[in-house]
């Protein structure tokens, strides 16, 4: 445990809280949020932090604790350099002590300078073992990132990119369970759609199911939209959905 001007941080308070975020929170893009907020609050007070990621192979700014550090990070993204893209792409930790030195990228820093920023330290992030963006922090104060500094930001990092591994994991599980909630409900329909054929047409369920692919096929339509469309001439009203898809329950 150490002090920080006055306030007590530890490796795993930081750890619960995103325990906390990642069960709260409603999705990926809020989790992101969180984890931005967090690391600008708990590595030292008065920070701005910004998360990149490159989900369409480009570098984006995620998610951010305020403007400034998105601003600071699009620097980085016009120019094709800086600390938080050399941290995701060589996986290492880097710092920048005091912009106004203009010493590893001059053309970056003199422009985050230009933004009241004096100090940088980028960490990388993982998940599920691969490197998939980086943690930027910045400070209005020159050399705010030293060795106590730096070692919460490595420990807070580390635990938001296994955090970040099971969001990802959660997102697609999400994502699973609601395109079986979506097959079920166009299951549904259909057989209730071959019901009715059946009892019109008087025939078994393979001859229904080859009459309703036939009108799909014809009228470049979808198969469940054409089971509804015969569902609704039937009821006068659009099909009924579903029960709730429940995971563990047929």
């Amino acid at each position: 445990m150490t002090r920080e001007h006055g306030e007590y941080v530890t490796d795993a308070g930081g750890l619960r809280e995103l325990h906390r975020a990642l069960l709260s929170t409603q999705s990926v893009e809020q989790f992101l949020h969180e984890i931005a907020v967090m690391a600008a609050r708990l590595v030292r007070r008065g920070l701005s932090c910004g998360m990149t990621m490159q989900p369409r192979g480009k570098p984006v700014t995620v998610a951010c604790s305020d403007q400034v550090a998105a601003r600071v990070d699009e620097v980085q993204y016009e120019l094709g350099d800086g600390p938080c893209l050399h941290a995701m792409r060589d996986g290492h930790m880097v710092r920048i002590r005091d912009t106004a030195e203009k010493a590893s990228w001059p053309g970056f820093e003199a422009q985050a300078a230009s933004y009241g920023i004096r100090s940088c330290l980028a960490l990388p992030l993982n998940a599920d073992g691969k490197p998939v963006g980086a943690l930027n922090l910045y400070s209005r104060e020159a050399s705010a990132f030293g060795v106590a500094e730096a070692r919460r930001a490595e420990d807070f990092a580390e635990n938001a990119s296994g955090a970040l591994s099971l969001a990802v994991r959660l997102a697609s599980h999400a994502a699973l369970i609601e395109q079986l909630r979506s097959s079920l409900i166009s299951r549904t329909v259909i057989d209730q759609a071959l019901g009715i054929i059946m009892a019109r047409e008087q025939c078994n369920q393979g001859r229904a199911f080859a009459i309703l692919r036939s009108a799909s096929q014809n009228s470049n339509r979808k198969l469940r939209d054409i089971a509804a469309a015969v569902v609704t001439s039937i009821t006068g009203e659009p099909p009924q959905p579903a029960p709730p898809f429940e995971e563990g329950r047929p």
